[in-house]
């Protein structure tokens, strides 16, 4: 397969890939009210034609269910990843430009969130947030910005001494015009790629603070509260309740971190011979 085509199928990978998830989103918004919908005389049956995802002990389709976790799980990880991408960006580039204690402060701050295990982590900001969605949100989005800001720190430091940049200085360029037009075109690659990167971490932990208690609310239906409460039934042979959501989620995750793998390939001016 030559350059040109390799390209293609890349992009019409992502294309696709993206399509999916969109339409998992929308999907899981419009069956909302079937997947909290419970019907007794239909419980805890198996996979079927009829249910393709069987029913819960409450007699709610675990498809409709699946699909509503998965496109609350996509939402949160959209709202997570902007406001962890956000932070990564602004502390990244003002601890490069600026040094000093600046670099200092932020530095230090990596260093400690980095230092602290991150499913802790999360759930010490959820709790201290009042759990719930605004908690998982502000957890999530607070603790998944160090890998990247590391990583936009150092792409900065590069920068700064190339020589246009140190041309644009001597020239008397202000700080932020030289950060605007020369630095943020140039970290775009590494934002991006990191930013979809950062989908898969922040679902996948959603739903583990979901699962263990300190996130979301019982009353949704996010796909850790539908694993957490048919550990309750597996060993009564319903395993259909923990198999469909687990195995979606997995695929989810595993789509979006192969987004952001063709999203570097796109990206990355050095990987277009690749």
């Amino acid at each position: 397969m030559n350059i040109r085509n390799r390209r293609h199928s890349t992009i019409w990978f992502a294309v696709a890939g993206a399509a999916v998830l969109v339409a998992i989103m929308f999907a899981g918004m419009a069956v909302e009210d079937s997947a909290m919908a419970t019907d007794f005389t239909r419980k805890n049956l198996p996979p079927s034609g009829a249910f393709l995802f069987g029913t819960d002990w409450m007699g709610r389709d675990m498809l409709a269910r699946t699909v509503a976790g998965l496109s609350l799980s996509i939402r949160i990880g959209l709202l997570t990843a902007v406001v962890s991408a956000g932070i990564a960006l602004a502390l990244g580039v003002l601890s490069a430009v600026f040094g000093g204690w600046v670099d200092a402060v932020v530095s230090w701050w990596i260093d400690l969130a980095m230092g602290i295990p991150h499913i802790l982590l999360v759930m010490l900001i959820s709790i201290a947030c009042g759990r719930g969605f605004v908690g998982v949100v502000a957890g999530v989005s607070l603790s998944h910005w160090t890998s990247l800001a590391r990583v936009i720190r150092g792409e900065v430091i590069q920068l700064k001494s190339a020589p246009y940049l140190l041309v644009a200085e001597k020239l008397g360029v202000s700080v932020w015009k030289r950060v605007r037009l020369h630095m943020l075109p140039h970290l775009l690659p590494q934002f991006l790629t990191g930013f979809i990167l950062l989908f898969p971490h922040a679902i996948l932990h959603e739903a583990s603070v979901t699962f263990l208690g300190f996130g979301l609310s019982s009353e949704q239906p996010a796909i850790g509260v539908i694993l957490s409460e048919s550990m309750r039934y597996l060993t009564t042979g319903k395993w259909w309740l923990a198999l469909f959501p687990g195995t979606a989620l997995v695929l989810v995750v595993i789509l979006f971190a192969l987004l952001g793998e063709r999203a570097r390939l796109l990206l990355d001016p050095g990987s277009i011979h690749q």
